[in-house]
């Protein structure tokens, strides 16, 4: 009887050890993709049209194939509440792993303290990619205190889309093509051409107000808003002065149409895509989408110049990826951008009409091999000259509260002299208490 007692006694501690001993062959949700054995769920959020959500979901897949115990969620978000949908989800500690930050307010999400810094593992052996494999211009508002916070994860240069039909309808005897190969492409060109689509019926241009396309216009005039210390000079820099008064002329003619006036729902893209507008300005996110038209005609264009140069510098857009602090999967969301940010992951999305070029050296064919439009290489182009404005986007809220302003002198609400002394005053103020910080 004795003996019968200690082998009951036993069984269940024994049973228990057999269990231990067979649960040492798995590691919990970082294991492999074997028979029973959990994977590592990921979750990614970005703003992007449907054909740019195809170009983000190549590389998930690709990196789910290289890496079998991932899966990767990605979770689209409309672009018009994306800032403040993030800014919620971070403040609540329920933010995705991984997520696109716009460059308008990457500073400002530093600033929340719930983004995870990324030297240390960028340098480390597990780093698909390396910050040394980026351009120095490229950080813009992503580093601070030589933290690095985000990372880019492509570049995309403004230039002009032209509609050649829409173009040839309005009786417009060259194209821009052929005005930039005279060297004759420049502000009073634009205006002359923009001046005969609106005269035809068309829309010239659609404008906008964000920081990227005020920028383009006082750069490609040769002018400042910063000093090399960070001080707003607009109301010293004559030459952008002159591309205000430029902008609100062409406003006030009808050459230029505000995209903020347009019926909810009716973009410039979509005019460009039904034959309503000649020129829009954008990165390369537009060509997708338009290359699936089969009877849109479009081509690329440098931006026009008033200097005597054939091209001047006009902004990058860029967009970076960035990790929440509070992931439960640390480690492996910063793989996971490590490999979306680098060559294999910007071929893998930027390849065959991809919705941006390459952040990082060394991939350029990429861009310049693509068949359509005809001018591709001028991404390249635009993006060599180009500028990623590391002042505006550096001083948290600044670029709204500029791109509020100039709201007014596209409505036509007010004139160039009235915007720039409002741009200058809030400018100077709120620089001012982000110095005092």
């Amino acid at each position: 009887m004795k003996k019968k007692w200690m082998f009951a006694k036993l069984a269940p501690m024994l049973l228990i050890l057999l269990l231990v001993i067979s649960g040492c062959g798995t590691s919990g949700s970082n294991s492999g993709s074997g028979s029973g054995e959990k994977k590592v769920k990921l979750t990614m959020s970005a703003w992007g049209n449907p054909t740019e959500l195809k170009v983000y979901q190549r590389a998930l897949d690709q990196y789910e194939k290289e890496n079998p115990n991932v899966e990767i969620k990605l979770i689209p978000v409309p672009g018009d509440n994306y800032e403040q949908k993030l800014m919620t989800q971070l403040s609540g500690g329920q933010a995705t792993d991984v997520f696109y930050v716009g460059d308008t307010y990457m500073s400002k999400l530093i600033d929340t303290g719930k983004l995870a810094e990324l030297n240390q593992f960028l340098d480390g052996s597990e780093s698909y990619v390396k910050a040394d494999e980026f351009p120095d211009g490229i950080w813009g508002a992503s580093k601070k205190d030589d933290k690095i916070y985000g990372i880019t994860v492509d570049s995309n240069p403004f230039l002009m889309y032209y509609n050649k039909k829409v173009l040839k309808e309005a009786g417009v005897e060259k194209t821009p093509q052929e005005y930039f190969d005279e060297g004759k492409w420049n502000w009073d060109t634009f205006a002359e051409v923009t001046g005969k689509l609106h005269a035809a019926g068309k829309k010239g241009f659609v404008a906008e107000k964000a920081g990227v396309h005020t920028l383009s216009w006082v750069w490609t005039n040769g002018g400042q808003l910063f000093d090399d210390e960070g001080n707003f000079i607009l109301d010293k820099n004559e030459k952008a002065q002159e591309a205000f008064k430029y902008v609100n002329e062409m406003v006030e003619k009808g050459n230029f149409t505000y995209a903020g006036s347009l019926p909810k729902g009716q973009g410039g893209d979509a005019m460009f895509m039904s034959n309503q507008v000649g020129f829009v300005a954008a990165g390369r996110w537009l060509t997708p989408m338009f290359s699936e038209n089969k009877s849109l005609e479009f081509d690329y264009i440098p931006w026009p110049t008033n200097t005597g140069n054939k091209m001047e510098p006009a902004a990058i857009a860029t967009a970076f990826m960035s990790v929440s602090k509070d992931s439960k999967n640390l480690e492996e969301a910063m793989k996971f951008l490590s490999f979306y940010t680098s060559k294999e992951g910007q071929k893998t999305r930027l390849a065959d009409n991809g919705n941006a070029i390459p952040s990082i050296n060394g991939i350029d064919e990429i861009v310049t091999e693509a068949e359509v439009p005809e001018h591709s290489s001028y991404l390249v182009d635009t993006r060599d000259i180009g500028i990623v404005d590391d002042k505006l986007m550096s001083v948290p809220g600044l670029e709204k509260e500029i791109a509020d302003i100039m709201d007014l002198m596209y409505l036509g609400k007010q004139d160039a002299t009235k915007t720039m002394d409002k741009v200058t005053k809030k400018a100077n103020e709120m620089i001012d208490e982000y110095k005092k910080r």
